[in-house]
């Protein structure tokens, strides 16, 4: 498929498809009547076509058999015999020819599907009359949103192809973010600390996000405390499936080595305490025992004493815990050193990592801090010998598409599907939420239309689509999509691939010997897509909630240097600006895209209660030159 792992390679087979595509109308009628009707290759007429035909035809043998009258008398009667003795060869062979060429247009028909033609047909080289005149009746598979405004999208990435580039989407719009830069890793002044209370275990749960920052704020926890750290165990989710442990993912000499200034971190409890029973003890915590918001006085006041008593405290399911505000500078100062310069993927996470940045980017070299930090030593700093600077670096934007089966059934929206949507949904609800529908049984629930309104409802395939249409990104754009399997599939995604072919996943670029010690193991797989997505040119997220978005975003704004952009849609304006879709002209929809998308850009420091891993700009994480 060409160059291996690059996005061009994945659409060389629809090359001639595009070719088809760029005959007009007119030309395929003036085929059609060159060859008898027979349509070209991997195009079938329809139906009228064929009639019109056939019309002709009988017309045609009407006009000439009324010449021949009674009242000419036998001569015209043997004139006629003599005509059809004549031509009854050419009578038989061109009944024979339409018997034929219908018969192969029906084994063409059935094997080249016009749907899957159109779906993979290339936009680029055609102008605007000629995208109009691409079938829009095809069905194109069980759901149907946006169109009107989809086929819009179309025609303006058909124009902007031939019109020089001169947007600025892949730059940071506010230069001002780039007078912040890290320091959360100055040593605390403080010296060594000492282990007086006891050791602390800690279980968390989730998946490769939800744990990392579990892991920061156990830290925390143990600073606070003074207390020892275990380095922590990850529990087994029946929803991740994933028995990874710490040191699967991250390097665990490096995180001790990198914290040992500021907390005690061992790897396993001393043998005069493993054989402690935590539980009969009292001493293991769970998640109802120290609630989200918990400051850090109901740590001293609740924990420290359970400490000081057993000597070990077990956090079980420990998550997203202590509140962000009102917190202690060192400890929210400590938190980012552990987030930002503490947790570093295994090499063997690295090495993989940086085989999907240099096959997409089409360069083999490290540009910028994200990809240091992100990669460590396994991409040069240099261009190696091999390297063709004539191909120069491609640009490529990461794409969080946050739309897999688990968040589109919790939503409790609704997207197009119908009846049969809603009863898989259901039964997904069922089966893996019980406690939402329990939830809801004792409460109102708003209605779905209430939901996209309010910007409760994640966004489809489509809607990315027409967020990056909008924002001006050309039709060849390289898109990295992150994620796990999207729900809907291939069908659902057909709007995005088709506005933007050259779309890949990391499936798409490792082979499969590449992925085998990934396969089973989902946060590993997603330790992947946080390194796409974290050196990408551009990142855009869907869901601004989600953990993955939340961490890529902040670790791109600490270690980005200003020159990182993030794309944030807001949910519910873009739902605001969509209800108009059957209604509203193109231009106005970029205007409006392009200030929902400016808005979300605007350098901001971190608010009171925002999360520091996803709001570095404070004093406690950066400093402003």
């Amino acid at each position: 498929m060409g160059k291996q792992g690059s996005p061009k390679g994945r659409r060389v087979e629809n090359y001639d498809l595009d070719i088809s595509f760029g005959i007009k109308e007119h030309e395929f009628r003036s085929l059609d009547m060159q060859h008898g009707g027979d349509p070209p290759t991997g195009r079938r007429l329809s139906g009228g076509d064929y009639n019109w035909a056939k019309v002709v035809l009988a017309k045609g043998m009407k006009n000439n058999s009324a010449k021949f009258t009674p009242c000419k008398g036998v001569y015209v009667g043997k004139r006629q015999m003599w005509w059809l003795h004549r031509h009854i060869r050419s009578i038989v062979f061109t009944l024979l020819l339409m018997g034929f060429l219908y018969l192969l247009d029906s084994l063409l028909f059935s094997i080249f599907d016009p749907a899957m033609l159109q779906n993979n047909f290339s936009l680029q080289g055609l102008s605007k009359t000629e995208v109009e005149m691409v079938p829009r009746t095809v069905k194109q598979g069980p759901v149907k949103l946006y169109e009107r405004l989809l086929n819009l999208a179309a025609s303006s990435l058909a124009e902007r192809e031939f019109k020089q580039d001169s947007s600025k989407l892949w730059e940071e719009p506010y230069p001002q973010a780039s007078s912040w830069k890290p320091c959360a890793d100055k040593t605390c002044p403080h010296g060594k600390p000492r282990n007086i209370t006891g050791y602390i275990l800690i279980s968390a749960n989730g998946g490769l996000n939800q744990q990392r920052v579990a892991v920061c704020n156990a830290v925390a926890v143990a600073s606070l405390l003074n207390a020892t750290l275990v380095i922590p165990k990850f529990l087994y989710s029946n929803v991740w499936k994933d028995p990874s442990q710490f040191g699967d993912i991250y390097q665990e000499d490096y995180f001790m080595d990198m914290l040992k200034d500021e907390v005690n971190i061992i790897k396993e409890l001393p043998p005069n305490l493993k054989l402690l029973d935590v539980e009969a003890a009292g001493s293991l915590i769970t998640d109802a025992d120290v609630s989200k918001e918990a400051t850090p006085d109901e740590y001293i006041k609740k924990i420290l004493p359970l400490l000081l008593r057993n000597r070990v405290v077990h956090f079980l399911g420990y998550g997203n815990r202590l509140g962000f505000d009102p917190l202690p500078y060192e400890l929210q100062r400590l938190r980012c050193k552990c987030n930002f310069h503490a947790l570093k993927f295994v090499p063997k996470i690295q090495q993989i990592g940086s085989l999907l940045v240099r096959r997409i980017r089409r360069y083999d070299f490290a540009r910028s801090t994200l990809d240091k930090q992100l990669l460590g030593n396994l991409i040069p700093h240099v261009p190696l010998r091999h390297h063709h600077t004539s191909e120069g670096p491609s640009k490529y934007l990461a794409l969080h598409l946050r739309f897999e089966i688990d968040m589109v059934a919790y939503s409790m929206c609704e997207f197009g599907g119908g009846e049969t949507e809603r009863r898989e949904l259901r039964t997904y609800r069922e089966v893996h939420f019980p406690l939402l529908l329990e939830r809801l049984k004792k409460s109102k629930p708003l209605s779905p239309e209430e939901l996209r309104k309010t910007g409760k409802c994640p966004l489809t395939p489509e809607e990315a689509a027409l967020v990056l249409a909008g924002l001006g990104f050309r039709h060849g754009t390289y898109i990295y999509l992150a994620g796990s399997d999207i729900y809907g599939g291939q069908s659902r995604m057909q709007a995005l691939t088709t506005l933007f072919p050259n779309l890949v996943t990391k499936e798409d670029l490792l082979t499969p010997s590449e992925l085998a010690p990934f396969r089973n193991f989902s946060s590993q797989l997603a330790a992947l897509d946080f390194i796409a997505c974290g050196t990408s040119d551009v990142f855009a997220m869907t869901d601004s909630g989600s953990q993955l978005s939340s961490l890529v975003s902040g670790f791109r704004t600490y270690y980005g240097g200003g020159h990182a952009p993030t794309l944030r849609p807001s949910k519910k304006r873009l739902s605001a600006i969509l209800s108009r879709n059957k209604t509203i002209g193109w231009h106005n929809f970029e205007g409006k895209i392009r200030k929902m998308i400016d808005e979300g850009q605007r350098m901001q420091v971190r608010g009171l209660g925002r999360s520091i891993y996803r709001h570095p700009r404070c004093k406690e994480c950066m400093c402003r030159h």
